[in-house]
């Protein structure tokens, strides 16, 4: 999700040059908020789930300018307004009156919504703005079609035996597939792998430290997921995607206009945290993303 804010957190590192940039988040997100060349350091703050922090490890003065980047509040809002900043940056909100913003809205594109808060307070910001740079490390698999069959929820998981579909015609075609999956996620990538026949050097299951997925992203000819992480990586990579929604609608967290990125979804709408997959996902089928794959523009590899 922080890879939405990228244009928002470029935005603040140009409107406010001489400043130290600070963004409060989980420690484990430190390397990508430091590829995003935009932020100074990373204050760790983190709560379970998605809750705000109770408290922030600020030891500083007050800061010059604080911005909310997490929601409309007012739990977000109170806690930035605890740090007494001179100026403070946030979506308005009946809980929070003495906070002038502009009006939340539910159905906004992340990356526009972060760049609209900060045009209403006079910080130009430019929502294309947000790829990375190249990695320095070489991908560990050059070329490959990447699949990603986990998400942070089974509402948004694609059903592994349908990626061993595809993962199967692609092999047949002679392109090199690769699987990937998070932490807590071996069981799911080690049953893809098993189905699709992959042998152990195309499967990266355990959550690959941030540097080399970010390599293996950029250096794929495509990355095939769900609406997750890795879906963003692979757009602030300009590596090719093809993102399968089922609860949440592209609209909101689908990657941008471009021929490279095609996104699968066929409605309506259900819940992200659903404990099955959600029947607009299950509408996706492995024949689709195949041609949406042979959709996709040819990609020169880099070496």
């Amino acid at each position: 999700d922080l890879l939405a804010g990228v244009p928002a957190l470029r935005a603040l590192r140009r409107g406010f040059p001489g400043h130290e940039l600070v963004l409060a988040a989980p420690a484990g997100l430190a390397p990508v908020a430091g590829a995003t060349g935009a932020v100074d350091r990373v204050l760790p703050a983190s709560a379970p789930g998605r809750a705000v922090p109770r408290a922030l490890g600020w030891t500083g003065p007050p800061p010059d300018v604080a911005v909310d980047l997490h929601g409309n509040g007012p739990p977000s809002h109170r806690l930035l307004q605890e740090l007494r900043p001179v100026r403070l940056m946030a979506f308005a909100h009946p809980a929070t009156p003495r906070i002038e913003g502009p009006p939340w809205y539910a159905d906004e594109h992340e990356r526009d919504r972060w760049c609209r808060l900060l045009r209403w307070y006079g910080v130009d910001a430019d929502p294309a703005d947000l790829l990375l740079p190249r990695p320095p490390a070489a991908s560990p698999a050059p070329g490959a079609v990447v699949l990603h069959p986990g998400a942070g929820a089974p509402a948004r998981r694609w059903p592994v035996e349908r990626y061993a579909t595809v993962a199967g015609v692609l092999r047949e075609r002679g392109l090199r597939v690769v699987v990937t999956g998070g932490a807590d996620e071996e069981d799911l990538v080690a049953r893809l792998a098993k189905e699709a026949r992959l042998p152990d050097t195309d499967v990266f299951a355990g959550g690959l430290p941030f540097g080399r997925l970010s390599a293996l992203v950029a250096g794929a000819r495509a990355v095939v997921s769900g609406d997750t992480g890795i879906a963003h990586l692979a757009v602030a990579h300009a590596t090719a995607t093809v993102t399968l929604f089922g609860p949440v609608p592209p609209a909101r967290w689908g990657p941008p206009a471009h021929p490279r990125h095609l996104a699968l979804w066929h409605g309506p709408g259900g819940d992200p945290d659903g404990r099955r997959p959600d029947p607009a996902l299950l509408r996706i089928t492995p024949g689709e993303v195949l041609r949406a794959l042979d959709r996709l523009p040819e990609r020169e590899i880099p070496p």
